[in-house]
């Protein structure tokens, strides 16, 4: 697909990246506002000192509101891979999508299009491994939940974008949920903090360790998202960290 950006007018809300920082992150977000109106006043407004480098519309259009190599103000407080500073070293794109204040709507296939061929083109020109493109609500499970579990992310693998693998079928059998303890939730915080994730190891089956298991599920796992570590979760993260490639960066 060839696309075009739409250079808007800049937001004021961006920075200078540190000196040498290598741009090794792709994060996806939706506005979450009615509009996109009201999604691309909030992100050029000062007061609000929020942003992203991209806006994809909903009939494909994209909009460029930062330039890639300043630091954009999309992330904010999060991790990712024992890195806490997201917007020091990513690119942001924001879907326009009202998100689940405004129902969560689907995804139009023409503004999926675009997300792609957009991060093609971001991936062709940075070195950014499959398992660091990522939702907002990976890198800050406690806070966030776009793009959310209807953003198609198996559409984005099967274009090479992200790492996937098909999530497990749900089953019954033992699962994980808030108020355990014990070595088996160390293990499970152990196996989250390996992929990415950014979890303490306590062995408490505590309200981050929930929030951590929904953001998987919206990404991963998306028919179930309840923050219960049940086995189609378990399995599913451990087919991904199987499949890393030697440097433990996706495929």
């Amino acid at each position: 697909m060839t696309f075009t950006v739409l250079d808007t007018g800049p937001s004021p809300n961006h920075g200078d990246r540190p000196a040498g920082m290598p741009v090794d992150m792709l994060v996806l977000h939706y506005t979450g506002m009615e509009s996109e109106a009201a999604a691309i006043a909030r992100l050029c407004d000062p007061a609000a000192g929020v942003s992203s480098h991209y806006v994809v519309c909903e009939d494909g259009r994209i909009l460029r509101l930062v330039a890639e190599g300043q630091r954009a103000w999309h992330a904010g407080v999060g991790s990712w891979r024992g890195h806490d500073d997201i917007n020091d070293r990513s690119i942001g794109i924001e879907i326009v999508n009202g998100g689940h204040d405004y129902g969560l709507p689907d995804f139009p296939d023409a503004q999926v299009a675009a997300v792609i061929a957009l991060s093609h083109d971001i991936l062709r020109r940075n070195a950014i491994p499959a398992r660091n493109v990522v939702a907002h609500s990976d890198t800050a499970p406690m806070r966030k939940m776009d793009p959310g579990e209807k953003f198609p992310w198996q559409a984005l693998a099967s274009a090479g974008i992200g790492h996937w693998v098909a999530p497990a079928p749900m089953a019954g059998g033992h699962f994980l949920s808030i108020g355990d303890q014990g070595e088996g939730v160390a293990r499970l915080q152990a196996l989250f903090a390996d992929y990415g994730y950014g979890v303490a190891i306590t062995g408490i089956y505590d309200e981050q360790t929930r929030a951590v298991v929904a953001a998987f599920q919206r990404h991963f796992r998306p028919s179930v998202v309840d923050g219960v570590a049940d086995r189609s979760t378990l399995t599913t993260l451990a087919h991904l960290i199987s499949v890393l490639d030697d440097a433990g960066t996706g495929a």
